[in-house]
């Protein structure tokens, strides 16, 4: 354990192309996040204009087959996840992080280029649902294999006792991300006839992000790595090893720490569902409800990032979850009594905040617990799996849970034992935040 310790703050070497400054490592994580920016903005709109994306691709008798076959598509990107996250984190441990950014950029152009121009089913017949497919593939395999050297260039490239407040920002991107697509989809929404919304709109934030990722391409270019010859492997199959004999327990808590925090980011994100299905709220307060989680689990996050540098990882990631766990039922409750829009935004609100101050210290934690050797594989491994397993699987739960029994309350239990297992993982996982270990 003291090797693995060493090895996650031992300092990179400066030809390695760590930040002698401050304003480097800043401008190092604004090249790093866009591209994570990118992701959940393409992600959120995907998602927000499912129905639009359906009636294009897999036009059909049926309005709800239409949109089961355009989720569909978009939950193969959970499918490929892993397999983007071996083998494109494994490539950053031999490589460098550098060429693996630049790679997952790359691939997120063509997956989100192509989706902004591919013709429809009218068009060229069933090659456009063959071909949104082939792009959601792209586009999973790269998401699978951002997080890893993402997170951590930003984690080796930051001043040391900086590290939690620049790699939340990694957790930031995503609210801002869904700020954005929210944003995006209102606008046009509001200002598109339905017919133009159908025809030609919905392609209007993915061309958006098109024209952003060579921005980011470029900046990414421009970065020196953080790692060097000697910190690499000969092979994937030296880290997998490496990771199998040393690694299975920062491995398992990892996974045990991310099942909470995943279950509970998709259940957040299906409240505006819920608001529409069970609380019959009006569709304004839903994309309201989407700006409003966005932006508490952007800036909490990253006060987050910063509690963590200053009382440990651990902390930080524990009680902001101990409260949500003591939240969630009484919260839960209040919406359903209480069905009015003031209620339902400030109580998500609340969720979001805590679920994004606790996020923020757990992805350094479990990225520390690497050493810098197989750093980019073993939380690639971990983030992947657990957002494929979890994520992929959660919203089907939540709908299931109520459906079945009829009670809009049915999800807590669910909730509880992910938070309550994300709780025992923080308690059970080595502190490592330096001033802990200088205190030893």
């Amino acid at each position: 354990m003291e090797d693995l310790l060493e090895s996650a703050y031992r300092p990179t070497p400066a030809k390695a192309g760590t930040a002698a400054t401050r304003a480097d490592a800043r401008r190092n994580v604004a090249a790093v996040a866009l591209g994570n920016a990118v992701e959940f903005f393409d992600f959120g709109t995907y998602a927000t204009f499912a129905v639009m994306i359906g009636h294009t691709f897999f036009p059909a008798k049926s309005a709800f087959v239409s949109l089961l076959l355009s989720v569909s598509v978009f939950g193969l990107g959970f499918v490929v996840r892993p397999f983007g996250a071996l083998v494109i984190g494994a490539y950053a441990d031999k490589a460098g992080r550098k060429p693996a950014m630049m790679l997952t950029l790359v691939m997120m152009a063509v997956g989100t280029g192509a989706i902004a121009v591919l013709p429809g089913y009218e068009t060229i017949g069933i090659a456009a649902p063959v071909l949104l497919v082939v792009t959601r593939l792209i586009q999973g395999l790269a998401w699978g294999g951002e997080a890893g050297p993402a997170t951590t260039y930003i984690l080796e490239a930051a001043p040391p006792d900086r590290r939690g407040a620049y790699a939340c920002w990694q957790v930031a991107t995503q609210g801002f991300a869904a700020v954005a697509a929210g944003l995006a989809g209102y606008v046009l929404t509001v200002s598109l006839s339905e017919a133009d919304l159908y025809a030609w709109g919905w392609r209007v934030p993915f061309v958006f992000g098109l024209l952003v990722l060579p921005i980011g391409i470029y900046i990414r270019r421009r970065l020196s790595d953080t790692i060097d010859a000697h910190a690499a492997h000969g092979s994937t199959r030296e880290i997998l090893r490496e990771l199998n004999a040393r690694h299975r327990r920062p491995i398992a808590i990892g996974l045990m720490i991310l099942l909470g925090s995943t279950i509970t980011q998709y259940f957040l994100n299906y409240m505006t569902t819920f608001a529409l299905t069970e609380l019959h709220l009006p569709g304004g307060v839903a994309m309201l409800a989407t700006l409003a989680t966005g932006a508490a689990l952007a800036v909490c996050s990253l006060v987050g990032g910063s509690l963590s540098d200053r009382f440990g990882r651990r902390a930080v990631l524990i009680w902001p979850r101990v409260l949500l766990l003591l939240l969630i039922f009484p919260a839960l409750q209040l919406i359903v009594s209480h069905p009015t829009p003031a209620v339902f935004l400030v109580t998500l609100t609340v969720l979001s905040g805590l679920h994004g101050m606790s996020g923020a210290a757990l992805i350094v934690l479990i990225a520390e617990s690497f050493p810098q050797r197989v750093r980019s594989t073993g939380f690639s491994i971990v983030y992947a799996v657990a957002v494929s397993l979890f994520g992929g699987t959660a919203q089907s739960i939540v709908t299931w849970l109520i459906g079945s029994t009829g009670n809009p309350m049915a999800p807590t239990g669910y909730l509880l034992v992910a938070n309550a297992i994300c709780i025992a993982a923080g308690w059970l996982a080595a502190e490592t935040w330096p001033a802990r270990r200088a205190a030893r």
